[in-house]
């Protein structure tokens, strides 16, 4: 893993070698740290890299401008100044030893004068390796230094804090959902100490912002593995404060009596969902897949001769999902797309199988509109049955409605389902003026299109009239 850092740090020798000699030649020493050292080890060395120095910000900026094309100091009260040079962009922050007041998550910044003490501050282990750029005849020679142990957690692929988790949780909560959100994305596990003081320590979560939580969470759902991630927010207590209805999910059982609740169902929903993406991660489709089924808890009934039911659930989970994402604060086009996606989940099965009639292909394709990709995954991950026979009789039929789709798209525009009279012909032929009825007969000739398929115009204009007449009678 050293190895494969070092070929990294190479590989962009041409650019870091000047910018170690500006530092060296002010006697300042410079570091790569943090999670670039720690993805240069897991061979996906990204853009964005991140330094610390002895260096105070004023020294940091005179030298970044001097190296790069472009500096900011957006940060520089935190100590952090930031430049590009050649499309690879640096971030360099002055060491580090802040002061938490144990109440908000924001330090009082102090800055320190040691490697070590920077790097003992910081979230886990497996970030707090730093990779000195030290020159040797003005030639690049990197120097690793590990003070707390992260490259044996990375080499057993845990997460474990510098210091005692209790008192890096109680400076910033948030590491918490990093912790998660890093099971998701690197694929580590918990080391047990870690586990038991974010068990002991949810509540803390309420310290941090709504705006903080949720770019935590869209970091957990886009990771490699978002399920795992859930599941260690689930089991540690803290989706009970930040995500309620997921853990919720843990009381209900699923009604097809073959999964161990409803919550380990929906997981493997996100899991079967991620795998069919075809475009990269897909926060919409993925936030849709975990809470497909959070209205079972409040729609359960129990079924006379045994069993249960959810009737009606993914009304109740559309306007759950909503909720939760609106106190989130998402983008409104997320929220409502997430629950539109809940809403329309169960669609397919009101059909039986070979039962896709013209009409209801239509209905299926107009409501789901451009989800409607979205909507065939989501209903294809939906299959956690461990029924072999059944599950081949469900993907039979989820192609059969993809190739009825496809055989009616050839006929019809079915993204673009309109009326075969628009608004102004309608108050022509019924004599209205602009008002409630034109609307009325516009969505009975919507509903008619949608029935039967495309009308000529006159055929179009009897029924319209024959509508009018029976609304009138």
């Amino acid at each position: 893993m050293l190895a494969r850092a070092q070929g990294g740090v190479d590989k962009l020798s041409g650019l870091l070698t000047p910018l170690a000699r500006l530092f060296a030649e002010r006697g300042e020493s410079l570091y790569l740290v943090g999670g670039p050292v720690r993805d240069a080890m897991l061979g996906k060395l990204g853009h964005d890299l991140d330094f610390t120095t002895s260096a105070r910000p004023a020294v940091i900026q005179e030298l970044l401008g001097q190296w790069g094309e472009k500096t900011w100091d957006t940060g520089i009260e935190f100590g952090t100044v930031s430049a590009v040079r050649q499309g690879q962009q640096v971030e360099i922050t002055t060491f580090r030893s802040d002061i938490y007041d144990g109440v908000t998550r924001n330090p009082e910044v102090t800055f320190g004068d040691t490697l070590e003490g920077d790097l003992v501050r910081r979230d886990f282990a497996c970030n707090a390796m730093a990779i000195e750029l030290s020159l040797v005849d003005d030639t690049l020679a990197p120097r690793f230094h590990d003070p707390v142990g992260g490259l044996d957690d990375i080499l057993n692929r845990r997460l474990d804090t510098p210091q005692a988790p209790e008192v890096s949780f109680r400076d910033d909560p948030l590491r918490m959902l990093r912790a998660a959100r890093f099971v998701s994305q690197l694929g580590f596990s918990l080391a047990d100490r870690v586990f038991d003081a974010m068990c002991d320590m949810a509540g803390e979560l309420e310290r941090i912002t709504v705006e903080r939580v949720q770019a935590e969470l869209d970091k957990l759902m886009l990771g490699a593995r978002p399920w795992e991630g859930m599941a260690v927010l689930v089991n540690t207590g803290l989706a009970a404060v930040v995500l309620p209805e997921v853990p919720a999910l843990q009381l209900e059982t699923d009604e097809h009596m073959q999964h161990k609740d409803v919550y380990r169902h929906s997981l493997t929903v996100l899991r079967q969902a991620t795998e069919l993406e075809d475009d990269g991660p897909d926060l919409k489709l993925r936030w849709a897949a975990l809470m497909h089924d959070i209205g079972k808890p409040d729609t359960r009934a129990v079924k006379d001769g045994g069993g249960v039911s959810f009737h009606h659930h993914e009304v109740v989970g559309a306007k759950l999902t909503r909720k939760r994402l609106r106190k989130l604060k998402y983008p409104k086009h997320v929220i409502e797309d997430v629950g539109q996606l809940v809403y329309l989940h169960m669609r397919f099965h009101g059909f039986g199988e070979g039962q896709w009639t013209d009409s209801a292909v239509r209905r299926y394709v107009n409501d789901a509109g451009e989800l409607l990709p979205r909507l065939n995954k989501l209903v294809r991950a939906d299959c956690t049955t461990r029924n072999p026979k059944k599950a081949r009789r469900l993907q039979r039929t989820y192609d059969h409605l993809e190739e009825r789709i496809a055989e009616l798209a050839a006929k019809e525009d079915l993204a673009r389902v309109r009326p075969d009279l628009d608004g102004n012909e309608i108050m022509q032929i019924l004599g209205l003026s602009p008002g409630p009825e034109v609307g009325k007969a516009w969505s009975y000739m919507k509903e008619l299109r949608l029935e039967r398929g495309e009308l000529d115009r006159e055929e179009a204009i009897s029924e319209l009239k024959k509508w009018w007449e029976e609304e009138n009678a």
